[in-house]
């Protein structure tokens, strides 16, 4: 095991006391964390690799800006792989940084916000695999004139009460907005 790899154990102990209905996703990631083999921060690990999402707020935190994932043609929170990193939240940021173009960005606290562990599939040469998605809360400045980059069809800051109240949601995305209307009461 990597020395700084202490924080995200960390964070992810941390997290399942928190929000223990999601205890055994936590302890799924710790169990990837602490098994051997191929280092699970590099993508090229296709039996699973962490990576790293923002859930970017806008700064009254009534709105979030999401992605239409060229990829997956999905709405979905911007991230990426952490490809070495081993800080998952400097990961978070950086993507929304870079998915966003948003100046002025800062990572709302080092806290793990969600959890989710979830199969992408097989796309080109590469076969399909699970991601193991760590994400944390990034705060957006006052300038929300955000730039679509090459990985996203579009982006778009949609209302997290609407995602919240849509049953048609992403299930991930639902769970995360009903978990920031819980935390911002």
């Amino acid at each position: 095991m990597h020395e700084r790899d202490g924080n995200l154990r960390d964070a992810l102990q941390d997290y399942a006391r928190r929000v223990p209905e999601h205890a055994a996703v936590a302890d799924g990631f710790l169990r990837l964390l602490e098994e051997g083999g191929d280092d699970p921060f590099q993508r090229s690990r296709l039996a699973g690799h962490f990576t790293g999402s923002a859930w970017l707020v806008s700064a009254d935190g009534r709105r979030v800006l999401l992605t239409h994932h060229r990829k997956l043609d999905r709405w979905l929170q911007l991230g990426g792989h952490a490809d070495g990193d081993r800080d998952l939240a400097a990961v978070a940021l950086r993507e929304a940084e870079e998915e966003s173009g948003l100046p002025g960005l800062r990572l709302e606290s080092p806290a793990l916000f969600d959890l989710d562990r979830h199969w992408i599939p097989e796309r080109g040469q590469v076969p399909g695999h699970w991601h193991y998605d760590a994400r944390y809360v990034v705060r957006a400045g006052t300038d929300e004139g955000f730039i679509v980059g090459e990985e996203s069809l579009d982006l778009a800051w949609r209302e997290i009460a609407a995602i919240a109240a849509d049953p048609q949601a992403d299930a991930s995305l639902r769970r995360m907005a009903l978990r920031w209307q819980a935390a911002t009461r």
